[in-house]
């Protein structure tokens, strides 16, 4: 393939289809490497466990004494999903090259199936995502496999609804060239065409590559069984190499001595487990040393400052601008710091430090809920102000983006810029958590097992608003039971911070933490603004986050204490505004903020200390066959040797009611259960 001289880094995403062929002839991977692979000895690679067919691969080429990095990513048989990850991983390398070369000199390369590119929604995500600001990466060279079989399907009028396959690239008008992929120069020529089209107008271009699968889907499979006629024809069609010996040998290029000596040098390369291109060892990824140090409550003051100034001349909206002056107010200690303040900080820390920070999502410039306010604008001529990017001088970059309205593409895209993004941090938010559920390959195929399957190391944290309002069945739950059962070898952590100043440890420590783990972090929605989910400004300061956090109130006689509530999130509100209300000092609330790693050397030592307590609660929103319950019971039971009790919404199909009415009377049902219990001395 002739590529330009810019060009320093090729990306692949293909699916696992004629991916070992592949990894051989392009990426350069030793043949005996892959026979291995077929046997049952067990790879060196302790951190690899995946079948063949999903394995990505590095190494570094040359062409024309210049050389260049391949990258094809892992995959797993989810065929068209990793398409999303490359653009993220695409896009992380153009924003690291931007002060220094064009960005274009990453060139992301996409091959398809025919039937996946027309029949899944990825497609069209992906599609739509790769000319906006925030997710696009000049360009994208598409080559679709098109062998006219999607496993027995095989009829157009069973396989899409369009003539050609790649009929859905209209949408964003560009170039698709259909070619006979048995004529290997028309195949050249458009390759390089594609190349020097992507290269010149930084859009993506589609190759057509009209072509057959001589053994049927797979290598069990027997096509003649579905496809009989199709498959008596491309018996008798010869093979690709003939097709072209055949040209060269009328036009007296090669004969067939010559042609042997060919096919006898390949046979030796393939018998004795040799690499067909020369290939380098690629180089590893490092991360900078970036200091952290200790801020002090004056430095937190001038952050504070930052983040609360906006230009002089600057046609605010009246209800942000209250927004900004409280926030100044919180810098001078008058207020507490709000949930949006406190998150707003974290990013000004992390950026102060000198690392970035990309965040994305539905809504988040300005936060689902009118709280977070990191973008501004002008009422007057419609500009924008971003305080976070004017911090200090040598600070790290703040790119936040409003996603276009989709989760699975997004969601991907955000997993794939992680991957690399090691000094820096990742964010992607839902607009309600239960939106995830778009998304849910990406949280299984990649986020939960990428790294046990493929050593993937992601920092990527995830924002999903969860919390019983009354808003109904797809608006209070982010299905906190799917998560904890994806939990398993520390693989993630699963986070559900109840106040300002723990929301921005958990991200602080996130960024600065280069033992990179996926964070799931629950977040809420009342307590954005709720009074007593506001911190002090000396909270602030050397602390950290807590995984447990003990009962507050110091009044309470611990010899009158008769039972322990463990409670998460914003019921522990719920129950302590109801326990004011009512004087009953007979319960304490301890709040579990971090649910996976399970903290159980922390819960032991509070347990310790409450050790005449006999009776143990578990309370929440959530109905009892989802939520945290099930996952706690078990954890109380086998790590701590205990037994606790439910108190929450009854076993339900449907995560909540859908009138307010009814949900009203359920939550106070749940906190009258709660200080009803009659303990039996």
């Amino acid at each position: 393939m002739k590529l330009e001289n810019k060009t320093k880094k090729i990306i692949f995403a293909m699916s696992h289809r004629g991916r070992l062929n592949f990894l051989v002839n392009i990426m350069g991977k030793k043949i005996k490497d892959i026979i291995n692979e077929f046997t049952d000895i067990l790879p060196k690679k302790k951190h690899i466990d995946d079948v063949k067919y999903h394995l990505g691969y590095s190494s570094i080429i040359e062409i024309n004494k210049k050389k260049i990095e391949l990258e094809l990513a892992y995959n797993p048989s989810h065929l068209e999903i990793i398409n999303s990850i490359t653009m993220g991983i695409t896009r992380f390398y153009n924003d690291i090259l931007k002060k220094n070369i064009n960005n274009f000199n990453i060139l992301p390369i996409n091959i398809h199936g025919d039937a996946s590119f027309s029949g899944q929604g990825i497609i069209q995500e992906i599609l739509n995502l790769s000319q906006t600001r925030g997710y696009g990466i000049y360009g994208t060279i598409h080559i679709i496999i098109n062998n006219q079989i999607g496993f027995t399907t095989s009829k157009n009028i069973d396989m899409r609804s369009s003539y050609y396959c790649t009929d859905i690239a209209k949408m964003i008008q560009c170039p698709v060239f259909h070619v006979n992929a048995d004529n290997l120069e028309s195949v050249i020529f458009t390759t390089r065409l594609a190349i020097k089209y992507r290269n010149t107008f930084h859009k993506d271009v589609f190759i057509d590559l009209v072509s057959y699968r001589r053994y049927g889907h797979n290598e069990m499979d027997d096509p003649y069984i579905t496809q009989p006629l199709m498959y008596n024809y491309i018996k008798n069609h010869k093979r690709i190499q003939n097709l072209y010996f055949d040209q060269l040998f009328l036009q007296n290029i090669i004969d067939n001595d010559e042609k042997k000596k060919l096919y006898q040098k390949y046979q030796n390369l393939f018998n004795q487990g040799k690499v067909f291109i020369k290939t380098f060892v690629p180089i590893k990824k490092k991360c900078t040393n970036i200091i952290i140090k200790n801020i002090k409550i004056n430095e937190l003051k001038k952050l504070l400052f930052r983040i609360s100034s906006f230009p002089k001349n600057f046609n605010i909206h009246p209800i942000v601008k209250k927004i900004y002056l409280d926030r100044m107010n919180m810098s001078k200690e008058i207020k507490k710091i709000d949930w949006g303040t406190a998150e707003n900080l974290a990013f000004a820390n992390i950026l102060n430090q000198g690392m970035s920070c990309r965040f994305s999502g539905e809504d988040v410039k300005r936060g689902t809920f009118s709280h977070r306010h990191s973008v501004i604008y002008d009422q007057k001529n419609g500009s924008s102000y971003t305080p976070l990017n004017n911090i200090s001088l040598n600070q790290g970059i703040f790119n936040i983006y409003n996603s276009v309205l989709s989760e699975e593409a997004v969601l991907g895209f955000e997993y794939g810029y992680s991957l690399n993004n090691i000094n820096g941090i990742t964010i992607w938010e839902a607009q309600f958590g239960d939106f995830v559920n778009g998304a849910q390959i990406i949280i299984d195929q990649f986020i939960s097992s990428g790294e046990i399957k493929w050593n993937y190391k992601s920092g990527l944290v995830i924002i999903l608003p969860h919390g019983y309002e009354g808003q109904g069945p797809e608006h209070s739950s982010a299905r906190i039971e799917r998560f904890l059962q994806l939990c398993a070898g520390k693989n993630m952590k699963i986070c559900i911070p109840s106040n300002a100043s723990q929301i921005y440890y958990l991200l602080c420590e996130q960024a600065f933490n280069f033992k990179k783990k996926p964070l799931i972090i629950f977040s809420p929605k009342s307590l954005l603004r709720h009074p007593l989910a506001c911190s002090s400004l000396k909270n602030f300061i050397n602390n950290s986050f807590k995984l447990i956090i003990d009962e507050l109130d110091q009044k309470i006689n611990i010899k009158n204490i008769q039972y322990i509530v463990f409670c998460t999130g914003k019921i522990y509100y719920d129950l302590l505004e109801y326990r004011n209300f009512i004087k009953k000092n007979n319960l304490i609330l301890i709040r579990i903020e971090q649910l996976y790693p399970f903290p159980k050397k922390d819960l032991k030592k509070i347990i310790e200390k409450y050790k005449k307590i006999k009776y143990f609660c578990w309370c929440q929103e959530e109905p009892k066959n989802q939520g945290p319950w099930i996952y706690i019971k078990n954890c109380f039971k086998n790590k701590l040797n205990l037994n606790v009790n439910y108190f929450g919404r009854n076993k339900s199909s449907s995560p909540s009611t859908g009138y307010f009415i009814i949900h009203k009377k359920q939550q106070q049902e749940i906190i009258n259960s709660v200080f009803n219990i009659d303990i039996k001395k």
